[in-house]
């Protein structure tokens, strides 16, 4: 087997895409979501546990609103600032359906 068989055997295996699980702040562009995902860090100091966020600009073509659950995956770069999109919707926002039911009965 030469190297570039050896190369191309090995390349055929795809590898695995970072995934990240946060919930949509901001759904307000075209097939597009902000998506906020937290993690707990240590201080490199003091030892306290500190809990930051990183928001994504993500590729939407499920329709996930404000405040739902989302599972994210890394993908090739679809613009300047996408480089993630939506793989499922794990939770809908629970206040979602209470607007849609008080935009329904006139009360606002």
């Amino acid at each position: 087997m030469s190297e570039t068989e050896k190369a191309q055997a090995g390349s055929s295996k795809p590898r695995r895409r970072a995934e990240k699980t946060g919930v949509v702040v901001s759904a307000k562009m075209q097939k597009t979501v902000v998506v906020a995902v937290e993690r707990l860090v240590r201080h490199a100091l003091y030892h306290k546990i500190i809990r930051r966020t990183s928001t994504f600009m993500v590729h939407d073509e499920l329709g996930a609103q404000k405040g739902d659950l989302v599972r994210i995956v890394e993908t090739r770069p679809l613009s300047s600032r996408k480089r993630w999109r939506v793989r499922e919707i794990v939770r809908r926002a629970s206040f979602a359906a209470s607007e849609a039911g008080a935009v329904e009965a006139g009360v606002e």
